[in-house]
């Protein structure tokens, strides 16, 4: 009998690795066989000082903008229009919601769907008291070291000088679009895009305009981040998370510290914070982040391309891993942020109302009242109030990456950007693209802007820069996306 047992155990054993190594095997390469291209000549010093002007007008989005933060904008449109003369005698060039500009090429063949590419112009400010720690003025512009260094060079001055450095060396060669192309570049991006981006979109939508694609920042070119890839890995975001904030009240009566009642505001939602805190909503591989690691599975070494071949086993074991690390673990759920708590004003005084704002970042799949529901019955406590804030957006719908519009992005990095691997990604974050879903078949968000680990901590930080080599790449990429999107489809 336990012959017999053993026997059955150790051919169950050899089915389930033969199913292993069947699925590792089949699970063959998803990237695009194509010749590397050069990509047109590029004035590195040119183009460098010209982004580095860009960088010192410090066109900052503050909630409440002053009249010299704005005039800062005005400067950068007029820096814009002297830099690039032959795009700005062709295209023609509007001013929206204040300061966001939005530029239209025309095209040779009305019946195409246009396309639009997108940037922002406004930065985050430097944090305050952290000026000292940056090697080089964050306005200040420097060239220097292979880098172009200060605020906006990454987050997003550099795709906005790229798409504008590339249609100018399109026009100055007399290219014309077989569809019409428009460029929009808000202002106020950093701030929800609410009178740029939003603005822009509700323009073009009153006009009867229905994109093709749209592509704006977002994923990057990473490496050395994905453990078991050896080649670095573009990412191209086919859907962003949503946003919601809910409000959370307790409130009880008010009165003397001296004596306290059994229950008080900041306690009872205190506690109904710390219930939501140690119930985060389910992680799992679907979606996105299924299709991502799908795709990346075949270009990573033993034991990584095992696993991944095989999420139908070890999803679990994956999925645990991910869960270690904030970064990865944003990829697979719903997330929850508390971000605020606002109770009491006095040591001696039970205040009577205390309330907290708590983040989440929604999956797309998942809704702002699935979050509510959540919330409900996580803190188990009727007696505090939910509220869900203004500015809260849903997730956005998922691109697809059979699209031709998709393959076109993934053919241009793979062409100019050889042993990169290409792969659909969720974003984290939010861009101003969203605000043109509505009137866009497919939106992307992707940056060709190249990362190490080391280098994230640049974005929204201290010492951002990007370097001139890669800042050339990113011409070049703008410059190839444009002429393959008018070659006849």
């Amino acid at each position: 009998m336990i012959r017999k047992t053993v026997y059955v155990i150790l051919v169950g054993l050899a089915v389930l690795a033969a199913a292993v190594a069947v699925g590792t095997l089949h699970n063959g390469s998803r990237q695009l066989l194509v010749p590397a291209a050069a990509g047109p000549a590029v004035d590195a010093v040119a183009v460098a000082g010209r982004l580095a002007a860009a960088v010192r007008l410090r066109t900052v989005s503050y909630e409440t903008p002053s009249a010299e933060s704005q005039a800062e904008f005005a400067r950068l449109h007029a820096y814009l229009e002297r830099s690039f003369p032959r795009t700005h005698a062709v295209l023609r060039r509007e001013t929206v919601g204040g300061y966001s500009l939005l530029y239209t090429w025309p095209g040779r063949d009305p019946r195409a769907k246009p396309i639009l590419l997108m940037a922002h112009q406004d930065v985050v400010p430097v944090a305050p008291g952290t000026e000292a720690r940056w090697h080089a003025e964050p306005f200040g512009g420097e060239v220097r070291d292979g880098f172009v260094w200060g605020r906006g060079t990454w987050d997003d001055k550099g795709n906005l000088m790229a798409i504008l450095e590339a249609v100018e060396l399109l026009v100055s060669a007399g290219f014309e679009p077989r569809q019409t192309i428009y460029l929009a570049f808000g202002h106020d991006e950093e701030n929800g895009g609410t009178d740029g981006a939003r603005a822009i979109a509700a323009l073009l939508a009153s006009r009867g305009v229905q994109l093709d694609f749209v592509t704006d920042e977002g994923m990057l070119i990473t490496d050395g981040i994905l453990p078991g890839l050896a080649m670095p890995a573009a990412l191209i975001g086919v859907a962003e998370k949503g946003s919601v904030t809910l409000a959370l009240t307790a409130s009880e009566p008010p009165g003397h510290s001296s004596m306290p009642g059994p229950r008080s505001a900041i306690g009872a939602l205190a506690a109904a914070l710390a219930r939501l805190e140690r119930a985060p909503m389910p992680a799992s591989i679907r979606g996105v982040p299924a299709q991502m690691l799908a795709t990346l599975a075949p270009e990573m070494v033993l034991p990584q391309r095992l696993v991944l071949s095989n999420l139908w086993l070890f999803g679990p074991l994956v999925r645990r891993q991910f869960e270690r690390m904030p970064a990865t673990d944003a990829m697979l759920r719903t997330t929850t942020a508390l971000t605020v708590v606002r109770g009491g004003n006095k040591e001696n005084v039970l205040p009577g109302e205390a309330v907290a704002l708590v983040n989440f970042r929604l999956l797309p799949g998942d809704s702002i009242e699935h979050v509510v529901a959540h919330t409900r019955r996580a803190i188990h406590d009727e007696r505090v109030r939910i509220e869900v804030m203004a500015g809260s957006t849903e997730a956005s719908a998922v691109a697809s990456s059979d699209s031709a519009s998709y393959q076109l992005i993934n053919r241009t990095v793979r062409e100019l950007f050889p042993g990169v691997v290409v792969a659909p990604g969720l974003m984290i974050g939010g861009s101003d693209s969203r605000h043109l879903a509505a009137i866009a078949d497919h939106v992307y968000k992707f940056s060709p802007v190249r990362a190490r680990s080391e280098d994230l901590p640049r974005f929204h930080g201290t010492d951002e820069r990007i370097s001139i080599a890669n800042y050339v790449e990113l011409i070049r990429f703008y410059h190839r996306l444009i002429s393959g999107a008018a070659a006849p489809s």
